[in-house]
């Protein structure tokens, strides 16, 4: 029993240090995943420290500062993922991480994550990017302009298809990219809700595999 319990105990040691998930997360299936926040944050949830709190059926987020509200569920490799937005701050400034690994958050003001960022809005409400681990890395991708109009919803839709992962809002594409090293598998793998400091809500989360 012993031996038993330090082999787990080295397993969650090594997949912490590894960028893996040591939770063993369930995975989604078949049926896909929803939540449309008519309750407080579940178990489903692990919030890194940001200010993410349910209000009149919508999650609410401001000055979270890049800590990330992770979903406990693994995500399935090809997937389309949907959600009602709206941004109560002239920045604009929406912010989502898709394939990351369900714990990471910034310890400082520079922050690298471990998932593509999707940024609708972001930099003043100048730019929307596209960037895998690095938002303000020169392999990010720029999106065509479209500014966030404060106060307004927006229906987001992002998909992953073998290599290619794109978002759209309300129908228009938004911004793509094709990625020749998908980020995929334990530590690429889960989906979060970000935001550095906008006043950003969101409902009417839907995850479906593809």
């Amino acid at each position: 029993m012993k031996i038993r319990t330090l082999v787990a105990a080295a397993v969650l040691l090594l997949a912490s240090a590894a960028g893996c998930t040591p939770q063993g997360d369930p995975g989604i299936g078949p049926g896909g995943f929803r939540d449309s926040f008519d309750k407080e944050l579940g178990k489903h949830w692990n919030n890194t420290g940001g200010n993410y709190t349910v209000r009149d059926g919508w999650l609410r987020v401001t000055n979270a500062r890049n800590k990330p509200l992770w979903l406990k569920r693994v995500l399935p490799r090809d997937v389309r993922i949907e959600l009602d937005v709206r941004s109560n701050s002239p920045e604009g400034d929406i912010k989502v991480e898709v394939f990351g690994d369900g714990v990471s958050k910034a310890t400082e003001a520079s922050y690298t994550a471990t998932s593509y960022v999707v940024i609708f809005g972001g930099w003043g409400n100048k730019m929307n990017v596209l960037a895998r681990l690095d938002e303000h890395g020169d392999d990010r991708v720029v999106g065509k302009p479209k500014k966030v109009v404060q106060g307004k919803t927006y229906h987001m839709k992002i998909e992953r298809r073998g290599a290619t992962i794109a978002a759209w809002v309300d129908g228009e594409e938004l911004v793509s990219m094709t990625d020749p090293d998908p980020l995929e598998g334990p530590g690429h793998d889960h989906f979060a809700f970000n935001n550095w400091q906008a006043e950003l809500w969101f409902d009417n989360l839907v995850i479906q595999p593809l």
